[in-house]
């Protein structure tokens, strides 16, 4: 989390191997990722960028099925496994009525979910997504942080929503300036005065609210 400009996409692109960083390293399990190729980035993790650009005419389907691509051997096509788990992932986010419709006709929140559709097909055991709510309304912002809330792979989201990111996140790293200026619970994280000191705004902190979570 963090104000515009604060260097959130930019830390998301280094996780991802999309950039090399200035300094440090990334590293999955105690592994460097400086050296891996991008097949082998792509079966470790998906990423899911913020802009839902759909200049393809591909079918939704097939768009989905391009998440399969890291694990397949050359010439090999689309096999009975691969179909299963694109079509959870089009079951997942709510787009089997959507699997034969062009790419290109598709409204924005529609395409964004076909973007995280399609990251789900690759199985990762990490998920990376810049602002994946963009887009989407209301409902489907509170399905997509349900599912990621409750996935079994690790999930790291830049998020602008205060109140999405106290209800479903269990740790927060709020960016100001290109720096980490916080980092823990959200609760530790969002405190008035640090949201008035970073955002520039004033906020209260309300009571968690069972069985959903935290909110703002």
């Amino acid at each position: 989390m963090g104000p515009n400009g604060s260097g959130k996409s930019s830390l998301l692109r280094c996780l991802a191997g999309l950039r090399k960083p200035e300094g440090g390293a990334v590293r999955y399990d105690g592994v460097d990722i400086k050296d891996w190729g991008s097949p082998r980035i792509a079966r470790q993790l998906a990423f899911v960028d913020q802009y839902a650009i759909s200049e393809s005419d591909l079918l939704v389907a097939d768009v989905v099925e391009l998440g399969r691509t890291p694990f397949r051997a050359t010439w090999r096509g689309h096999d009975h496994r691969d179909a299963a788990i694109v079509n959870g992932a089009l079951e997942r986010m709510g787009l089997n009525d959507l699997r034969a419709r062009a790419w290109n006709t598709l409204s924005g929140g529609e395409c964004q979910r076909t973007h995280i559709a399609r990251a789900l097909a690759q199985e990762p055991s990490a998920i990376l997504l810049d602002e994946p709510t963009n887009h989407l309304d209301i409902r489907h912002q509170l399905d997509l942080m349900r599912l990621l809330a409750k996935a079994e792979w690790t999930a790291v989201v830049v998020l602008h929503d205060l109140s999405l990111a106290v209800r479903f996140c269990d740790q927060l790293a709020l960016m100001n300036h290109g720096t980490v200026v916080a980092a823990g619970s959200p609760s530790d994280v969002l405190t008035p005065d640090r949201v008035r000191e970073v955002f520039g705004v004033e906020v209260e902190v309300g009571p968690e609210v069972p069985p959903s979570g935290r909110t703002l």
